[in-house]
């Protein structure tokens, strides 16, 4: 096998172009929840932006990251001259990784009259806000990868990640090229994000040439995968792809390694971060994680897609003292986002805001966005990168590392 060896209006100012908003936007955090409002309808004072995420509770890493990022994509924004003149305002609300939560969260950001919100990176809480989101008809940038919020498409919803579908067709490319024909996969049957992506890999394997040969029911809550080994062992399959979130994928990781099964693992955007990598340490050296394209950006050649990462992971990294991580990178991207989109309708009027999102496209640390009326995703599978875990970091395969440069230059 050819895959590495297994051991990682006031006065309205000047506004400033579309481009220097696409190298950087930040926000000033007004603490979680409260605030004035900045309606759609004001020509004054801040805009507005709610966010929602999971700074308590089971996904609390991923949201406080996001956050983190956010407020230097608008503390970057406000220190360029902010968007139409004005100054971005950010309010946080924590949704503690509950999925009633969010939906308070939401509505209460609607009750004071927000611009747009940028949801949280939770499936269950994402999904489970859709219908207030339908019903108040506010723009909704969400920071969930699940595929359920686009397809179909929700007039005021957009995703920010590469949705589940994307990082199953990216790995199925992978895999291709590496002449893997039977394939093992194991997913976490409770969670929106691992489930949608199962469903994608194995309705996608056959054009690929692939077929999956043994299917893993796995839970999140889990401490033992020892089975799921065993089982893969008394199968033809040459490689084994997770989809699972939180804690248990580093537990998980440990006992693969320990397990003595022979075929490569694979993880997705879910162990794109230290927050996987560090705890798993040794037992995660040779393991394959696909991740957005800007956690591997100094891998980049010079152009305009690694510019935009710089933009994020330098000031990021002199903050924080480490690179931000893959849902650091989402966080900041929605701020991007949405301050075009507001900058390119000229206005904080809810339906034109969306309608300049459904005509964006955006160079961001996580690729280029080609919003559609059809498509609110705005990323294609072409800027998942597929990484090998080499000396506690992640290093893009050769493959991806030639596929990643076709859509940097």
């Amino acid at each position: 096998m050819p895959f590495p060896p297994r051991n990682r209006e006031v006065p309205v100012r000047p506004r400033p172009p579309l481009a220097a908003l696409a190298a950087g936007l930040a926000l000033a955090v007004t603490a979680c929840g409260g605030g004035s409002s900045g309606s759609s309808s004001a020509d004054d004072g801040p805009i507005e932006i709610g966010m929602i995420t999971s700074l308590t509770g089971q996904l609390q890493t991923l949201g406080t990251e996001g956050r983190k990022a956010a407020e230097l994509a608008v503390e970057q924004i406000n220190k360029g001259g902010g968007v139409l003149g004005r100054k971005l305002e950010l309010t946080v609300k924590d949704d503690k990784s509950l999925p009633d939560q969010s939906v308070l969260a939401f509505n209460g950001f609607r009750d004071q009259g927000v611009t747009a919100v940028l949801g949280s990176p939770s499936a269950g809480s994402a999904l489970a806000t859709l219908p207030a989101v339908d019903r108040a008809e506010i723009p909704y940038v969400s920071l969930s990868p699940a595929d359920e919020q686009v397809a179909p498409v929700h007039p005021y919803v957009f995703v920010v990640p590469a949705l589940a579908s994307d990082y199953a067709e990216r790995l199925l490319q992978f895999y291709k090229s590496e002449g893997v024909t039977e394939l093992a996969v194991a997913y976490d049957t409770k969670t929106a994000y691992p489930t949608a992506g199962y469903q994608a890999m194995k309705a996608k394997a056959g054009e690929y040439g692939i077929k999956v040969v043994a299917t893993e029911e796995i839970q999140s809550t889990a401490s033992d995968f020892s089975a799921v080994f065993t089982h893969v062992k008394g199968t033809d399959a040459q490689a084994l792809a997770v989809w699972v979130t939180g804690p248990a994928s580093v537990v998980l990781t440990k006992q693969y390694a320990a397990s003595g099964l022979d075929i490569p693992i694979a993880f997705t955007g879910s162990q794109a971060s230290k927050l996987w990598l560090d705890p798993a340490g040794k037992a995660a050296e040779g393991a394959i994680v696909a991740s957005s394209i800007g956690l591997v950006g100094n891998t980049l050649p010079e152009g305009a897609q690694r510019k935009a990462i710089e933009a994020v992971d330098k000031p990021f990294t002199q903050k924080y003292n480490y690179p931000p991580p893959q849902f650091a990178q989402d966080g900041y991207t929605g701020v991007q986002l949405l301050a075009a989109a507001i900058e390119k309708a000229k206005s904080t009027d809810h339906e034109k805001i969306r309608q300049a999102m459904e005509e964006l496209t955006l160079t961001t640390p996580n690729g280029t966005y080609r919003y559609s009326e059809k498509d609110h995703s705005g990323l294609s599978p072409d800027y998942v990168a597929v990484n090998t875990v080499t000396d506690g970091t992640f290093v893009p395969t050769v493959w991806s590392k030639s596929e990643l440069e076709k859509v940097s230059k």
